[in-house]
């Protein structure tokens, strides 16, 4: 590892722990409100200020560092799960499944994503709890990101059912389903990590595009995305720097993610024996 993947992984994991013990690091919690201290420059009680409802910034951006930091893997898990079990299933299920999924996946890359999250945000009660909220803004990530990662699963899938150990495999008598899980599953492996390891970066800013727009986390949780609203008021930043550390903390842990990335073992062997790698949002 270099040095500069190894400062790397030390930030992400200096910010992953302070966002995890929160609670010991914040003297306060995400939502108490100081009425009588409404949007106060930084000071020694309030490093980064307060905002309109007099609530310490620095606590918010710590406890939403855990909540964008949680949102962005857990999307990203379901929709690596969905793209592997879609794509290699429809390597193996034949011509006419392989033109029934392939119809689907272009239909999902076709569809305004941004408008689908905007349709199920609205059907939700005005009243949706902050959790209910986080809950929904990751499955809503994970469930409408599958499609281009599930052509990479299916390339790779289609290429192993091709190669000369399933042929061998086959001969010897082993069945469809032992076969897969035994030789095709396990050589997924290498691309489902590269697949998770890319998407992550790509789910972290796409919730903070989520909340920024209002769609994502309900206040008064917060997240890195919803905080940045404040930015709304443009002419103000030169006045008020302080505000960009949500969009700072962003940029650091995106550029920490791609530094990390070419590290993990797979991930060279895996895009090779894929194409693009997956977009969640469009």
């Amino acid at each position: 590892m270099t040095a500069l993947r190894m400062v790397a992984a030390s930030t992400l994991a200096l910010i992953v722990a302070a966002s995890i013990g929160a609670g010991a690091v914040c003297r306060r919690g995400y939502a108490d409100q100081d009425r009588e201290h409404p949007n106060e420059p930084p000071s020694r009680e309030h490093p980064l200020g307060t905002d309109e409802l007099g609530r310490d910034r620095f606590s918010r951006l710590v406890y939403g560092g855990r909540v964008s930091l949680l949102i962005a893997p857990a999307a990203a898990a379901i929709s690596t799960a969905l793209a592997a079990a879609i794509g290699a299933a429809t390597a193996a299920l034949g011509r006419r499944w392989h033109r029934t999924v392939s119809a689907a996946m272009d239909l999902f890359l076709a569809m305004p994503t941004i408008l689908i999250l905007l349709t199920a945000r609205a059907l939700l009660p005005l009243n949706t709890s902050p959790w209910l909220s986080i809950v929904i803004t990751c499955g809503l990530l994970g469930c409408l990101g599958w499609a281009q990662s599930a052509r990479v699963f299916r390339e790779r899938a289609a290429s192993l059912l091709a190669s000369d150990f399933m042929l061998q495999a086959r001969a010897s008598g082993s069945n469809t389903f032992r076969t897969f899980v035994a030789h095709i599953v396990p050589n997924l492996r290498p691309a489902i990590t590269a697949q998770f390891w890319i998407a992550t970066p790509l789910f972290v800013l796409a919730e903070a595009n989520l909340s920024l727009l209002g769609l994502g986390v309900s206040e008064p949780a917060p997240s890195w995305g919803n905080m940045l609203r404040e930015l709304e008021n443009y002419a103000s930043v030169p006045e008020r720097p302080w505000v960009l550390a949500p969009a700072l903390a962003l940029l650091i842990v995106v550029c920490c993610l791609h530094l990390l990335l070419p590290a993990r073992s797979g991930t060279g062997s895996a895009l090779r024996g894929g194409g693009a790698v997956c977009q969640p949002l469009h």
